[in-house]
């Protein structure tokens, strides 16, 4: 408003002035130009010198509109003060811009709900669903919340959410989420989540947060205006006061200093990196693909190796039991019965197999007590009075059990690619589980894109055996694997691996694999939408289960760091040109600000070019 205000009265003042305006009245007009325009950043400048002690490109602002009235040019001063006041209202005008891009997910929302309560079906706003409401999405609506579809059948269009842009089948059992548009029929489900907790809001506070943590190369451009602008305005001094002293016409140097300060003020400078940041990080959020802060999409832009974990990233992460191969008398029954006891306990997906396989044949689990976990090769408890062990054939090597007469068959199964789970005591094993996880569809496809992405190495760290690990690793096109790892052996791997390569980015489910997702470069979580462990853990976080994401944030990160270069290199050629002219005397005020201004504006929209997907 102040802008607008300021520029009307700069043209009554301008035009006036040429139809024969008194100078007296055009001076008034231009002063009060002056005034207002540039009261909210002459403010600004007078804090920063206050009460942070800090010269910043507001003051130098405000030095040259003052020095340009004193001398007489009010028309100038007016001139400049109407541009720059201009520009920092597109500058925040952009900024919000960017954000409201992702702000504008929570619209997607429906105001109102129906919910059962009480044996009827009422309208309520979302804000009042709470967890364990019953609401129904009818056809065409978008969900309320978050929940789990207790009944009914129908496609939804989880795009806004995950990025996916194939609609997912849902039925009774499946996960919904907030905003997501329910396709041909209704859906009966139970919230999970409050609408201020649901997943849409969290994305949205996560994006919003990451806006405004800095990435390295805004912080060091911050680190350089705060001693670049002192050292302009001193420099802007001495031009102002030096050649006078040796006889040179004062009016004339300090006229030369004021356009200097005006053209070394690095306004583009400072505003290329946030808004090219900002623009990146909510077409990233759009796109289903949440990025912490923009330290971590410059850090994924430098990275050359990608760490994936095998099991839920690069394959279904669903294993099923194949086979079962009883030993030493016992019978498939009693070897499955004795399995689904142990892995009643455990949230392991082999587990979830085990327990899914006997579920599905009528197989009640036994009860189990003293159970135990063994990460990284499986679990022990005690079942119908003695210690049974579930686990890989690591576990029982290291337990002593005699397994010479069936290393054959291991072999043989871990040579298809399967996972094998063994049962039994430290004396005997009574069965062999074989556990297959098949590829997720478009994995090959996915690793190629990484590797069109730039990416030269692609690793794979699994807990699975050495035989089953290289199988997957060969459909996948993978170039190196590290198998039978614990949680700490795939920590140390990412460590190594950044010792030879340099940045490394880490892939996983962000829960079982959250300290190497730490100790890499960048943490990546797979399928992180609803999962709050999984959104805290990673630096950014696939939403979906589309692998092909991650081609996308490398290509992404590489683009914004492009943009970022392309606007530092320009700012730093506009005012290079714009202080050579300055000192040598060729530019006049006006012109130096029309050049600097709009160089500001050709950095904001070429910032804003990230905003496209």
């Amino acid at each position: 408003m102040t802008s607008a205000v300021s520029g009307a009265l700069l043209a009554v003042g301008f035009f006036g002035a040429l139809a024969g305006l008194p100078a007296s009245l055009a001076t008034l007009l231009y002063v009060s130009a002056v005034l207002i325009g540039g009261y909210f950043f002459g403010r600004e400048a007078l804090e920063e010198l206050v009460k942070e002690r800090e010269i910043g490109i507001e003051l130098l602002m405000s030095v040259a509109a003052i020095v340009a009235g004193v001398m007489g040019q009010w028309a100038e001063a007016a001139t400049l003060v109407f541009l720059y006041s201009i520009s920092e209202a597109a500058e925040g005008y952009t900024a919000e811009r960017a954000r409201y891009a992702i702000r504008s997910l929570m619209d997607l929302t429906p105001k109102t709900a129906l919910v059962r309560r009480g044996g009827q079906e009422m309208r309520i706003p979302v804000e009042e669903l709470r967890v364990g409401d019953v609401f129904i999405a009818l056809p065409g609506e978008a969900l309320a919340t978050d929940g789990e579809v207790i009944e009914g059948r129908s496609s939804v269009n989880q795009a806004p959410v995950t990025g996916e842009s194939v609609p997912v089948e849902k039925s009774p059992g499946t996960k919904v989420f907030a905003a997501t548009l329910n396709g041909e029929g209704a859906l009966t489900v139970r919230a999970t989540k409050t609408f201020a907790n649901n997943t849409i809001a969290r994305i949205i506070q996560l994006v919003e947060q990451a806006q405004q943590a800095k990435g390295r190369s805004q912080r060091f451009i911050e680190r350089f205006g705060k001693r670049y602008s002192p050292a302009v305005l001193a420099v802007g001094v001495l031009i102002a006061v030096l050649p006078p002293l040796f006889g040179l016409p004062w009016q004339e140097w300090l006229t030369r200093a004021t356009v200097f300060i005006v053209a070394a003020a690095p306004c583009a400078l400072v505003i290329s990196i946030p808004i090219t940041l900002v623009a990146a990080i909510g077409t990233a959020g759009r796109n289903g693909l949440l990025i912490k802060g923009g330290v971590h999409l410059e850090n994924l832009a430098k990275v050359r190796v990608i760490a994936m974990d095998k099991t839920g990233t690069l394959t279904m992460g669903r294993p099923q039991v194949t086979e079962i191969i009883p030993l030493n008398g016992s019978d498939a029954e009693q070897v499955l019965a004795v399995a689904a006891a142990l892995e009643s306990r455990s949230q392991h997906p082999l587990a979830r197999a085990v327990a899914e396989h006997a579920a599905s044949l009528g197989i009640g689990a036994l009860p189990v007590e003293d159970f135990q976990s063994l990460t990284g090769m499986g679990v022990k408890g005690r079942v119908q009075g003695s210690e049974w062990h579930i686990g890989s054939p690591k576990l029982f090597r290291e337990l002593g059990t005699p397994l010479s007469a069936i290393e054959d068959e291991i072999a043989r199964l871990q040579g298809e690619g399967k996972t094998v789970v063994l049962v039994g005591t430290a004396q005997r094993a009574v069965g062999i589980l074989a556990v297959a996880d098949p590829l997720r569809p478009g994995a090959a496809a996915a690793v190629a894109a990484l590797r069109q992405a730039g990416i030269e190495r692609i690793v794979m760290l699994t807990g699975d055996n050495p035989a089953a690990a290289h199988a997957i690793a060969l459909q996948a096109g993978v170039d190196e694997v590290h198998a039978e790892l614990s949680p700490e052996d795939k920590t140390r791997v990412v460590a190594e691996l950044q010792r030879r390569y340099g940045h490394v980015a880490m892939v996983g489910d962000g829960v079982n694999d959250a300290p190497a997702l730490a100790a890499a470069e960048v943490g990546i979580a797979m399928g992180a939408a609803g999962t709050d462990v999984a959104l805290e853990t990673a630096d950014m976080a696939l939403m979906g289960d589309d692998l092909s994401r991650l081609a996308y944030a490398v290509t992404l990160s590489r683009r914004n760091r492009r943009v970022i270069g392309q606007n530092l290199g320009l700012s730093a050629v506009v005012i290079g040109g714009l202080v050579a002219g300055a000192i040598a005397g060729v530019f006049t005020l006006p012109i130096a600000v029309l050049a600097h201004e709009i160089s500001e504006f050709v950095v904001i929209a070429s910032g804003l070019r990230m905003l496209r997907s």
